[in-house]
C-alpha cells in the first residue's frame, strides 16, 4: 500500500511537468508537420519555407495559418503533372489575405489552370497584402464568373509585386480583370504580361482597376477585349493617388465605351512618361492613348502611335507616326530617362526597359545573335576590364576583370534570347 500511495503522491507532484511535457509534444508534432509540408525552412525571413514541388505549392493554399510566413521557390514547378491535387488559391479575402513574402527566386510556375465560381479574388494568389517577387508564370489559364481576377493575384491590397512576369496568359472574368492583377491598391514594379485578357468592365492587359496604387516600369503585350473601361495596360485609374509612371502597352484593344491604348479611362490619378502602340477600336469614347480623362485625371509626357493604333486622336497623350515613335528625341525632348530606365534600337523598335535586355545583348537589333557573338569574340581574353572601359564594352559579363570561359558560359545560356 505504501508503494501505491507513494506513486500517487509522485504523480500529483509532477502533474504540472506532465502537462508541460504533453504541450511540448503537441508543439513538436505541429512543427514537424509544417516541415513535412515543404522542402525545408521554418517560415522566417532568414529561413523561409522552401517550395520545390507542386504538392508543396498547393499546401500553402491549404494552410491559412502560414499565409503570414516567408516562402522561397527553389525549383521550376509544372502544375499540369498527372494525378495532381486541385490547386488551392493562396489568400481568399481581406480578413484572410496572404500577408507574407513569396520569393519566386527567378523560377517559373507553369500551366496554372483555374476555373472558379468564386464571387471575387481569383488567381495564383487571391488576395495579397504582403509581397510577391521574382516569379514567372508561364501559360496560366484563369476563368472566373466573378470580379478581381488576375493570373498572379486577384486583388493586391497595399502590398508589393515586383519583378514578376506572366507569359502567354489567358484570363477572363466579369469586372476588374488583368493579365497580372485584377485590382491593385499597392505597388507594382518591373512586371509584365503577354497573352489574352477579356472581361466586361475594368479590363486591362496588366491591371484591371488601379486604385491608390503606384505602377512603375512595367508593360503589357497582351491583347485585351471588354465592354466598359478597357485599356491595353489598365482598364481604369480610379483614385487620385494612383500613378502609372514609365509604362507601355503594345497589344490590341477592343471595347465598347472608354477604350484606350494604355488606359481605358483616367478618372483620377496620373499617367506619366508612358506610351501605347497597339491597335485600338471601340464604340464610344475611344482614343489612341486613353479613351476618357475626367477633371481629376492627368496625362503628361505620354505618346501613342497614330498609325498602328488606327486612332488619330486621344483625350491625353501626343500622337506620333511610327517613325517618330522609334526616334529617341521624341522622348528625350520631354525628359524620358535613357540612362537608367529606357533603351531602344533607334529606327528599329519602340523604347523598352533596361531590365528587359539580356546581359549579353550588346548591340542592336534586340536579341542575342551573331552580331553580339562577333562583338564578344572581338574582346576574347581582354583583361583589366573595369568601369573605365565599361567592363570591356559589356563582354566581361561577370565583371571579373577578364573576358573568359565563365563569360562565354553566360553568353551561351542566353543565346537567341530576345527582349522578354
Amino acid at each position: 500500500m505504501q508503494r501505491i500511495l507513494g506513486f500517487s503522491k509522485l504523480c500529483k507532484q509532477n502533474s504540472k511537468s506532465l502537462r508541460l511535457l504533453s504541450l511540448l509534444v503537441v508543439l513538436c508534432f505541429a512543427v514537424t508537420q509544417a516541415h513535412a509540408q515543404y522542402a525545408g525552412g521554418d517560415g522566417t525571413q532568414n529561413n523561409p519555407y522552401l517550395i520545390q514541388t507542386p504538392a508543396q505549392l498547393i499546401a500553402i493554399g491549404a494552410t491559412p495559418a502560414h499565409w503570414n510566413k516567408y516562402f522561397k521557390l527553389v525549383a521550376d514547378i509544372d502544375l499540369s503533372e498527372p494525378n495532381m491535387e486541385a490547386y488551392n488559391i493562396i489568400g481568399t479575402s481581406r480578413t484572410q489575405s496572404f500577408s507574407g513574402v513569396f520569393d519566386g527566386n527567378d523560377h517559373t510556375i507553369s500551366n496554372l489552370n483555374l476555373t472558379s465560381t468564386r464571387a471575387s479574388y481569383t488567381g495564383l494568389f487571391g488576395y495579397v497584402g504582403g509581397q510577391v517577387r521574382n516569379l514567372v508564370l508561364v501559360r496560366p489559364v484563369v476563368f472566373s464568373q466573378g470580379s478581381d481576377v488576375g493570373a498572379l493575384a486577384g486583388y493586391l491590397d497595399s502590398g508589393t509585386i515586383a519583378d514578376c512576369r506572366v507569359k502567354g496568359v489567358d484570363v477572363s472574368g466579369d469586372d476588374d480583370i488583368g493579365g497580372l492583377v485584377g485590382t491593385s491598391t499597392g505597388r507594382i514594379i518591373n512586371c509584365s504580361s503577354t497573352g489574352i485578357v477579356s472581361g466586361d468592365m475594368y479590363v486591362g492587359g496588366l491591371v484591371g482597376l488601379v486604385l491608390d496604387s503606384t505602377i512603375n516600369t512595367s508593360y503589357s503585350r497582351a491583347d485585351v477585349s471588354g465592354n466598359v473601361d478597357v485599356g491595353g495596360f489598365a482598364g481604369k485609374t480610379g483614385d487620385q493617388t494612383s500613378v502609372v509612371d514609365s509604362c507601355y502597352a503594345t497589344g490590341s484593344v477592343i471595347g465598347g465605351t472608354y477604350v484606350g491604348g494604355l488606359v481605358g479611362q483616367v478618372e483620377r490619378g496620373r499617367a506619366y512618361k508612358s506610351y501605347s502602340a497597339g491597335s485600338v477600336s471601340g464604340n464610344q469614347y475611344v482614343g489612341g492613348f486613353t479613351g476618357y480623362i475626367r477633371v481629376l485625371g492627368d496625362v503628361m509626357q505620354c505618346f501613342w502611335d497614330i498609325e498602328t493604333s488606327g486612332q488619330p486622336a486621344s483625350p491625353g497623350g501626343t500622337g506620333k507616326t511610327t517613325a517618330e515613335m522609334q526616334t529617341i528625341s521624341t522622348y528625350s525632348a520631354v525628359g524620358w530617362d535613357f540612362w537608367n530606365t529606357w533603351t531602344m534600337c533607334e529606327g528599329m523598335n519602340y523604347p523598352v526597359f533596361l531590365w528587359q535586355i539580356p546581359a549579353t545583348d550588346f548591340l542592336c537589333p534586340d536579341g542575342v545573335d551573331f552580331i553580339d557573338f562577333a562583338h564578344f569574340a572581338s574582346h576574347w581574353l581582354d583583361s583589366r576590364c573595369n568601369v573605365g572601359n565599361l567592363h570591356c564594352e559589356g563582354t566581361d559579363v561577370n565583371q571579373s576583370g577578364l573576358v573568359d570561359f565563365f563569360d562565354l558560359e553566360i553568353f551561351c545560356d542566353l543565346w537567341l534570347e530576345g527582349v522578354p
